[in-house]
């Protein structure tokens, strides 16, 4: 059992938004978890978790934190409801929900944070496994406007790079390498990196 601070949306790759506890640090099984998910807006509802809330938090199949549900006796006076917000957190673009899906997504196709969530897919060890890439560096990419999109991966160089804060010569020649390398994995690795909605 613990409080929950917050809920917060997240951007995936795909645009949908995402739901999660900010919840007062709790361990569980060994670990401190601070963060949990909702799933998404059907859950929230159904189980009517709000913002402020005692809830009980348990980690499904041992790793992934998430909510169970409030424990309404405790239950503080003045919480309120929570509703998805109708526009994105990230771009502030209009928020849509199709009629035979439970998630609402981003209409933006170029919202920075579904540009993020694409960026470390694409690079990530299942996809194309540029190793030295991750989150950080595609954060930095897509807010410095070097990557507008996937392809721009392959349009870098050592020049845009070692201006960089925290990039010397070994660690720009390393990931000029991994990418490079990238360009010889198979097309179905390339497939999969592409991330495209209802293609598995």
């Amino acid at each position: 059992e613990t409080g929950l601070k917050e809920i917060i949306v997240n951007v995936g790759r795909t645009g949908t938004l995402n739901p999660a506890a900010v919840l007062e640090p709790v361990e569980i099984g060994g670990v401190t978890v601070s963060n949990a998910t909702l799933h998404n807006a059907d859950y929230v509802a159904e189980r009517d978790i709000r913002a402020g809330d005692m809830v009980v938090v348990k980690r499904a199949g041992e790793v992934i934190p998430q909510v169970v549900r409030p424990i309404l006796e405790l239950r503080p006076p003045g919480t309120e409801p929570w509703e998805m917000p109708d526009r994105c957190p990230a771009c502030g673009e209009p928020v849509e929900r199709p009629e035979d899906e439970v998630a609402y997504y981003c209409v933006n196709a170029a919202c920075p944070a579904q540009l993020v969530r694409s960026i470390e897919h694409f690079v990530s060890r299942g996809a194309m496994d540029i190793a030295g890439f991750g989150i950080r560096q595609a954060n930095l990419y897509v807010e410095r406007g070097m990557i507008k999109d996937v392809a721009d991966i392959y349009y870098l160089t050592g020049d845009d790079l070692l201006p960089l804060e925290g990039f010397g010569k070994k660690r720009v020649s390393n990931l000029m390498d991994a990418i490079e390398g990238s360009k010889n994995r198979p097309p179905y690795r390339l497939l999969a990196a592409l991330g495209i909605h209802g293609v598995g």
